[in-house]
């Protein structure tokens, strides 16, 4: 990995999640494609990784803390992108979260009302950018950012390789 200065890799993955992000609410409201549950749950690591960040900046006494705090946020997005890619190929079958929350519709007017939600199956891939799913790049950017988090982590501890 390149040789940088721990703030350069911060910087990095801060504009990493706002591109993500942006994309991701981009392809949502400009171009139409509803995301599943699972898609909006990827979101989440991108959002709390801005947070932590900026914290960090703020805090300059527990960087090694925070460096720890976005290594398990990258790692929970790349283990999420697995299992969502998993859902995608049939390897795995879709779980509560995917399910539709019709189970308990007991009036009229609540059918009625659940019937006017577009729900998007977490197996269906509504947006491919050559030939692959989002959730393959978010597995892709998800494995960089984590090593990205793993060099601030070893930064901030000396540790020497």
């Amino acid at each position: 990995m390149v040789k940088l200065k721990k703030d350069k890799y911060l910087q990095i993955l801060l504009f990493l999640c706002f591109v993500v992000l942006t994309i991701a609410y981009m392809i949502q409201y400009v171009l139409g494609f509803q995301p599943c549950n699972l898609c909006i749950i990827e979101r989440i690591p991108y959002a709390l990784a801005i947070i932590i960040i900026l914290l960090s900046y703020k805090f300059r006494e527990d960087q090694i803390f925070y460096s720890i705090l976005l290594l398990l946020v990258f790692l929970f997005s790349f283990i999420i992108s697995i299992y969502h890619l998993g859902i995608e190929q049939g390897i795995i079958s879709e779980s509560s979260i995917c399910a539709s929350d019709n189970i308990n519709l007991k009036t009229k007017d609540e059918i009625l009302n659940s019937l006017q939600e577009i729900r998007i199956s977490c197996k269906d891939v509504a947006f491919r950018i050559f030939d692959l799913s989002l959730t393959t790049y978010n597995m892709m950017l998800s494995l960089i950012m984590f090593l990205i988090s793993m060099k601030i982590y070893i930064i901030n501890n000396g540790i020497k390789k």
